[in-house]
């Protein structure tokens, strides 16, 4: 048994405050998900036309100037707008989105794209610079930090004047959600019991999908995407004011045993004691007693030991599984994409792909719950990589030629497949790593490319 575990299991297993804790670690989830949400609200293309002469307009960016003689086909120019852009009804009921208060349209549709990819660029830079900095800081700092600065930072969102001030916050914002994200994910993790992380990281999961499905409404109340960036910040910043207090969020007495800090540590273990009616003095026969378990473990250990993930280069085990869970999470993420695209042109609406896309996130979180334990985290990632792989080429080679319910159906199979991927490969990936050094792998994305 590993000395965390036993020193957990004295101090009264995973009893009831254990367990209120890692339920408590589900709400934020929520504000999370509002928050990761909202990147596809905001960069949803409404219909439009140009205020020049719009009957005359076909297309939908530029407006068509004919000459006098009638011309061949084909012939015809096209001149920029001048008269301003009208749009239709908006395509995820925000009266001012980016989009409209912008018009990042036709000559300036690259901008879009260009603010996805900064978006999922900060995610990426949080998960690697503040990841080690919850192996050295721990992780409730990190976390309270990266809320303090999501806070901030979408307030600023909200009141932005211009796009490339957008970018800039947009990018830093990322960043700070991830390290929340990243924080909350392996606090919790490391809260729970072996038996029981797979149903709590799960549980965690299922709230980050009731986020994003609040986002449609909370847009329809706000009608205007400053509004709504700023009841974004005002959800995290609501979470300071119940996580930020160390009785609803502890520091993770794994890293702080891992790492060596007997007196941080010893002021959690006994308050677990306590609430599950063990004495910390106490010894049995065939056991000793919580605090000597604990003067034993953290003897010699005058600082905090901190460790590097290069550490790991001679343990060629852990590096060849996490190689192969970061590649499987990147296949995955990646691909999504593509069966997003397979689906669009099926139903250009908004809220089809964004609903069917968080259905398909809560139905993946329900599958990986029911088989899971039953057949093994590898046999369950391996079936999924297989699902995902077989649907991608089915798609690849015969998309032209398949019916348009089939394209469909191998759409939503490998969607599915691929949220069940991301999910397993970050759970599978948090236990492997030793607990000193879980946070530096990357996450999956969130549903903008995916709490």
């Amino acid at each position: 048994m590993e000395p965390e575990v036993r020193v957990l299991r004295l101090a009264g297993g995973f009893g009831r405050a254990r367990c209120l804790l890692a339920a408590a670690s589900w709400l934020p989830c929520v504000a999370l998900g509002l928050a990761l949400g909202s990147e596809l609200l905001l960069t949803a293309l409404p219909a439009h036309h140009c205020g020049s002469d719009p009957a005359r307009a076909p297309s939908a960016c530029l407006p068509l100037s004919y000459p006098e003689s009638v011309p061949r086909a084909g012939s015809y120019d096209s001149r920029p707008c001048s008269r301003g852009w009208y749009y239709a009804q908006p395509a995820a009921d925000l009266l001012r989105s980016p989009v409209t208060q912008r018009n990042l349209v036709c000559e300036d549709d690259w901008k879009l794209p260009l603010e996805q990819v900064d978006h999922l660029l900060g995610w990426l830079l949080g998960c690697v610079l503040l990841g080690p900095g919850c192996d050295w800081f721990g992780r409730r700092a990190v976390f309270v930090g990266s809320l303090v600065l999501a806070t901030g930072l979408g307030a600023g969102e909200a009141l932005v004047a211009s796009f490339p001030a957008l970018l800039i916050l947009r990018l830093l914002r990322g960043g700070a959600l991830a390290g929340a994200s990243l924080a909350l994910y392996v606090a919790r993790l490391e809260l729970c019991d072996p038996p029981n992380r797979l149903a709590f990281s799960m549980g965690a999961g299922l709230f980050s999908v009731v986020g994003i499905l609040l986002l449609p409404g909370l847009a329809l109340l706000a009608q205007d995407w400053h509004l709504l960036q700023g009841l974004s910040a005002l959800t995290t910043g609501l979470l300071l004011l119940f996580w930020g207090f160390p009785a609803v969020f502890p520091e993770s007495p794994c890293w702080l045993l891992a790492t060596g800090q007997p007196a941080r540590v010893r002021r959690i273990l006994w308050h677990f004691a306590k609430a599950s009616s063990v004495d910390p003095e106490d010894s049995r026969e065939e056991e000793s007693s919580l605090a000597m378990e604990l003067d034993v473990l953290c003897e010699g250990c005058p600082q905090p030991r901190h460790h590097s993930v290069l550490e790991l280069r001679h343990t060629h085990v852990t590096w060849k599984n996490a190689l192969i869970l970061g590649f499987s999470s990147l296949i995955s993420g990646g691909i999504r994409a593509s069966f997003l695209h397979s689906l669009v042109p099926s139903d250009p609406s908004f809220y089809w792909p964004y609903f069917l896309v968080a259905g398909l996130e809560a139905a993946a979180t329900i599958f990986l719950l029911l088989t899971v334990d039953l057949w093994g985290r590898r046999s369950v990632l391996l079936l999924s990589t297989l699902i995902l792989g077989l649907a991608s080429l089915l798609l690849l080679a015969g998309a032209q030629y398949l019916p348009s319910w089939t394209v469909l159906f191998l759409s939503v199979l490998g969607l599915l497949a691929s949220q069940a991927v991301s999910a397993l490969s970050s759970l599978f990936s948090a236990e492997v790593f030793p607990t000193v050094i879980r946070e530096p792998r990357p996450r999956a994305a969130p549903i903008t490319a995916g709490c």
